[in-house]
């Protein structure tokens, strides 16, 4: 896997040499925390696509497709139209009250320093999570390139963009991510089309679209587990191991030894990991009906929380403060729609032939891998170990791109917002801000680092689902009611905010301790947000319109919100400050 390593490699040396370069443009506290608020639309949007698109658009979705059906793609949809919500409800209003961060807006809005301590710790809590399936996928990736140990990625992938941010802030990072965009585009397309043409389209449609389950090929295949595998074969088949014929009678459970040859004949049944579903070509298909993840319930609830999780997501809320103005936040909206579906056209692909042409990954449980391992097994020799390569520089691209979002909303947050009052020693000089946010930059990094490591087990699309739903159930509501509804009180965002969180993490916590059920209302489990969401909307204005004390200056806040540019009534200042602040 030389070529893979030279590809991952020549991404990694990009993005350092990118950062690097962006020292020279990060001389101000702005320039760190909103790139002086000088990014045009077309850099901005590839930007936001950039920083977006992470390890669960990349490898997530196009692995939750093989495992669970079409249905998983209802995840694209949803994260694409939460732009449009952003679009119409929040990017102008947003940029031109002028914060630099989302706790800044908060207290500016509501005159609450409580109310900004609270948003703070929501801020690190969610883009920590959302940080740790990205180091996460990093490592996944090494292993399948390099077969590195799983924590080699994760502390490298770590390195790269704590020193990156460290460095160039958001002005750096902006063109770093807008580079690696156009990176991920090139690495998940050019592969998709290829194989597509090589292989004359999707085979295996009986399998795809039929009634039949996933067989071996022609040749059958081999596969060599690292550790002991507990599979099921849901139709009578068999396996060899040692020479030796094992049949399995439909429905029974075998464990498949480690380190060594397990192979299933040509054309025999694939057996499942322990955990993964067999449906057939028909149900796989299906993208909305049955009781498990296809469930309308499920698919309404997911949309839920990714339409309106992207509003609340706080490195991608932090973009619009870079934009020179309302009108340009809007255009930039625009674009990055274009963009996001774009690549979104892709990643059904992978899944629809993983399904049919690398069946192994069932056995394995690694559907999580199909875009890093389809090429390479279902096309041997030259043309997959290129598009393998290729498709590695993409994936470190995704995890580099979205990982450096996510800590310079972190570090924002920890230098702007908590670190004054953890030490608050009255007026802080434009150099030691500029300190304070590269230290916070190395500093927290470090905590979502070691949660990566542990979490090897767990499955990013979980890890994904619960940031969106913590966001949808937060800062979405905060942020709507704050902008378009006069009467929101500190008290009623505060008792919302938690409220939604409160619900969003108890019932993921309640699903993982009852192993994820999939039927009936029990599947809201794994995602929350249809319930969470509606309980932060209800509490937020409830607790707003019995609170006797209102935000004196309401009219003002109002009008710097949806007034003109024009009429100068912006909140901002050039050193960090914040609205208000």
């Amino acid at each position: 896997m030389i070529v893979a390593l030279l590809a991952v490699g020549a991404v990694t040396v990009g993005t350092l040499g990118l950062g690097t370069w962006g020292l020279r443009l990060a001389r101000t506290t702005s320039d760190l925390l909103v790139a002086s608020r000088l990014v045009t639309p077309w850099w901005n949007a590839a930007a936001i696509s950039g920083e977006y698109l992470s390890a669960a658009s990349f490898l997530g979705i196009a692995g939750l497709e093989m495992q669970i059906g079409v249905s998983a793609l209802w995840q694209s949809l949803g994260f694409t139209a939460g732009y449009l919500a952003l679009l119409l409800f929040v990017a102008a209003p947003l940029r031109r009250y002028g914060s630099y961060t989302i706790p800044d807006f908060a207290e500016a809005r509501l005159h609450s320093p409580a109310l900004r301590l609270l948003a703070a710790g929501m801020v690190l809590v969610i883009a920590g999570f959302y940080l740790v399936p990205q180091l996460k996928g990093a490592g996944l990736a090494l292993g399948v390139v390099a077969g590195a140990p799983y924590w080699v990625g994760v502390v490298v992938v770590a390195l790269i963009v704590a020193v990156n941010v460290a460095l160039g802030g958001m002005r750096g990072i902006t063109y770093v991510q807008a580079f690696q965009f156009w990176i991920k585009v090139f690495a998940i397309s050019v592969p998709a089309v290829v194989m597509l043409v090589h292989f004359g389209g999707l085979p295996a449609r009986a399998a795809l679209f039929g009634r039949s389950l996933p067989h071996a090929g022609d040749r059958g295949f081999t596969v060599r587990l690292s550790a002991r595998q507990r599979v099921q074969f849901p139709q009578a088949g068999s396996f060899i191991v040692g020479g030796r014929r094992v049949r399995v009678a439909a429905g029974r459970s075998v464990t498949l030894p480690a380190r060594v040859d397990v192979r299933i004949p040509p054309h025999g049944i694939v057996p499942v990991a322990a955990g993964t579903t067999a449906l057939t070509g028909r149900s796989w298909s299906r993208p909305v009906g049955g009781g498990g993840p296809g469930s309308p319930l499920l698919v309404y609830s997911l949309l839920v929380a990714t339409f309106l999780g992207t509003m609340g997501l706080p490195h991608v809320l932090v973009r619009f403060y870079t934009n020179p103005d309302g009108y340009a936040a809007r255009r930039t909206t625009v674009r990055v729609l274009g963009l996001l579906s774009l690549f979104y056209l892709f990643p059904a692909v992978y899944g629809a032939l993983g399904r049919a042409l690398t069946p192994q990954l069932y056995l394995t449980g690694q559907t999580d891998d199909v875009v890093l391992s389809l090429p390479r097994l279902a096309w041997p020799g030259a043309g997959g170990t290129i598009l393998t390569a290729v498709t590695c520089a993409g994936a470190f691209a995704a995890f580099l791109s979205t990982s450096s979002g996510l800590l310079v909303s972190l570090a924002g947050t920890f230098s702007h917002d908590v670190w004054p009052r953890l030490h608050p020693t009255g007026p802080v000089r434009a150099a030691a801000r500029r300190l304070h946010f590269r230290l916070a930059a190395l500093g927290t990094v470090v905590i979502p680092a070691l949660v990566a490591l542990a979490a090897e087990g767990v499955d990013i699309a979980i890890l994904v689902g619960w940031a969106f739903a913590l966001a949808a159930s937060s800062f979405c509501p905060m942020f709507l009611l704050g902008i378009w509804w006069s009467r929101l009180t500190a008290r009623g965002a505060a008792v919302g905010m938690s409220a939604g969180m409160l619900v969003a993490t108890g019932m993921i916590f309640a699903g993982l301790a009852l192993g994820e059920p999939t039927g009936g209302a029990l599947a809201l489990l794994q995602q929350p947000a249809i319930v969470s969401v509606p309980v932060a909307f209800a509490t937020m204005i409830g607790v707003s319109l019995a609170d006797p004390r209102r935000v004196s200056d309401v009219d003002a806040q109002m009008l710097a919100l949806h007034a003109p540019e024009g009429l100068g009534l912006r909140l901002d200042d050039e050193e960090g400050v914040g609205a208000a602040a």
